[in-house]
């Protein structure tokens, strides 16, 4: 591997850490609601935070990645998640737990765009797509950690422990940082202010160049969330009956379809680009038919075999995604492109805490089952409005 290919994925173990700590609740929602004193909606909510602080900072932090660069930007960011891991690993009730989610998603809101960016202002925009893929699969890693290790971690150490374990996570992923990656020179670029600069990143999140990108992204990575990081855990214990430790094997299926997914989605966008728009809307409509299958068979009795196929699938079909960021590159030049892929990002996680919170107003409604639904819907009504919204194809 060359140097620009070591120094992307040394920027990206800041994302095997956000998938980690963001999905870290769904092998743990038991034993957090009972030292916490929270209801599954309340869970649902307080981990919504997380989503919520993430897309807000996305404005400073696409300001940040173009007019300071991608590394000091990284630095900073990393500094700032393993201060929110032991706020989380030291939380007592809701509200200082409600803190960290906060700092967690204020200091994670750059993870995956570190490395997108410096792969976007230092590749072709024919590489860009394949890389993208390559740096969302070694990122989804991440949720590797929160599976089964996580569930054999918190059964003999407590929840606490894997927020630790993801605070020395982060320190590493600096460390590394640090020393491997080399900071490129930013282009020059006229004077003007940090307001005007957070307008840009907010225009171009409306603008018609990527309108249909930010779109299909709101409900996107918020079925990962859902799926994956909350409601996977909670419908295989309460809903299949399982232990902690072989839902979590269960989960594994899912992960690893979402580290091989995405690279074979980049692949996918460099051999047929004139047809990617179809296949990301192919993979988000068959994620949200997925989701409802997986419900279907709790009423049905399906066994512990079908969710790991099914779950296995919906990680494949999302992970079209990684297609959002090859058309928003295609759409911008490259001094723009920090500011314009951190307004899709926006979308991805403002979605994420919406529909999170929805979800679990859902859960104290109509259970899990309903929980899970909402994602499902939310997948084919934004699937349907990128296709008849104008934008990058």
């Amino acid at each position: 591997m060359n140097a620009l290919g070591l120094a992307i994925l040394t920027l990206a173990l800041g994302h095997v850490f956000s998938n980690a700590v963001r999905t870290l609740p769904a092998m743990a929602a038991d034993v957090l609601q009972r030292d916490l004193g929270l209801t599954a909606d309340g869970l649902a909510a307080l981990t919504g935070a997380f989503p919520a602080a993430f897309a807000l900072a996305m404005l400073p932090v696409g300001v940040a990645l173009d007019r300071y660069g991608v590394k000091p930007t990284a630095l900073a960011l990393l500094a700032i998640a393993a201060a929110g891991s032991l706020l989380g690993a030291a939380a007592t009730g809701p509200w200082s737990m409600l803190a960290a989610q906060i700092v967690l998603g204020i200091g994670c809101s750059g993870m995956l765009m570190c490395p997108v960016t410096y792969a976007a202002k230092t590749m072709p925009p024919q590489r860009f797509g394949l890389w993208g893929g390559i740096i969302q699969a070694f990122g989804n890693t991440g949720m590797l950690l929160s599976a089964s290790p996580l569930a054999l971690l918190v059964d003999h150490a407590g929840w606490r422990s894997g927020y630790v374990a993801c605070a020395l996570l982060a320190a590493g992923a600096a460390t590394a940082v640090a020393l491997v990656v080399k900071e490129m020179r930013a282009a020059p670029q006229a004077p003007r202010s940090m307001l005007a600069d957070v307008r840009e990143v907010l225009a171009l999140s409306l603008s018609r160049d990527i309108r249909g990108p930010v779109v299909i992204a709101f409900a996107s990575f918020a079925a990962v969330l859902g799926v994956r990081g909350l409601w996977g855990g909670p419908w295989l214990m309460e809903v299949k009956d399982l232990a902690r430790v072989p839902a979590g094997n269960v989960l594994l299926a899912c992960t690893v379809a979402l580290i091989i997914g995405p690279a074979v989605a980049g692949v996918l966008e460099r051999r047929f680009q004139r047809h990617r728009s179809a296949i990301l809307v192919a993979g988000h409509l068959g994620a949200a038919a997925v989701i409802g299958l997986i419900v279907a068979g709790g009423p049905l009795g399906w066994g512990v075999a079908a969710d790991v196929v099914l779950l296995a699938a919906f990680g494949l079909l999302i992970s079209a995604q990684v297609i959002c960021f090859a058309l928003v590159r295609a759409a911008v030049p490259p001094e723009r492109v920090g500011r314009a892929l951190s307004a899709m990002n926006m979308s991805f996680f403002g979605g994420a805490a919406v529909l999170q919170a929805l979800s679990g107003l859902a859960a104290s409604a109509g259970g899990i089952g309903a929980a899970l639904l909402v994602f499902a819907v939310a997948l084919t009504i934004c699937s349907v409005a990128f296709l008849r919204l104008p934008g990058p194809r």
